[in-house]
């Protein structure tokens, strides 16, 4: 069994699914997802593992750690510069919003609390568009710097 087959059929058990829950969920065969376990099958590429994070509902970045795509080290890096990108959007946005006289919906001025929803709709935009446009490299086709 390799270290992410052990770790997937863990995380897997844990939640009480079944092999072919999972399979189900992630949109892979039972098949594949058997092989991956047992380590009969080599680390599946970053399309497969993002379908098992989503269906195990874990973090996507962290099995692409465990895969061996990314580093822990780097992987850390980024996570902080996206949460500062984001942290950015956010504040840039919130200034707009705030600055806009007769910001309305269905033409009645927008409360407080529906500025805030906004904000957190917003954030989760910017959260979902980071996870679409992330892209990984495998190790042995990056270059180390």
């Amino acid at each position: 069994m390799t270290e992410f087959g052990a770790y997937i059929k863990k995380i897997r058990d844990s939640k009480g699914m079944t092999l072919n829950q999972l399979a189900l969920y992630a949109e892979i065969s039972a098949a594949q997802l058997s092989r991956i376990e047992t380590g009969k099958r080599g680390t599946p590429k970053p399309q497969t593992i993002e379908k098992i994070a989503q269906a195990l509902k874990v973090d996507y970045t962290e099995l692409m750690k465990v895969a061996g795509y990314v580093d822990s080290e780097s992987a850390d890096i980024k996570k902080d510069k996206i949460e500062n990108d984001i942290a950015k959007r956010l504040k840039q946005f919130e200034k707009e919003i705030e600055n806009s006289d007769g910001l309305a919906f269905d033409g009645e001025p927008m409360s407080d609390e529906a500025k805030e929803s906004l904000l957190e709709s917003m954030e989760l935009l910017f959260r979902q568009t980071q996870r679409i446009n992330k892209k990984y490299t495998p190790k042995k086709y990056r270059d180390d710097e």
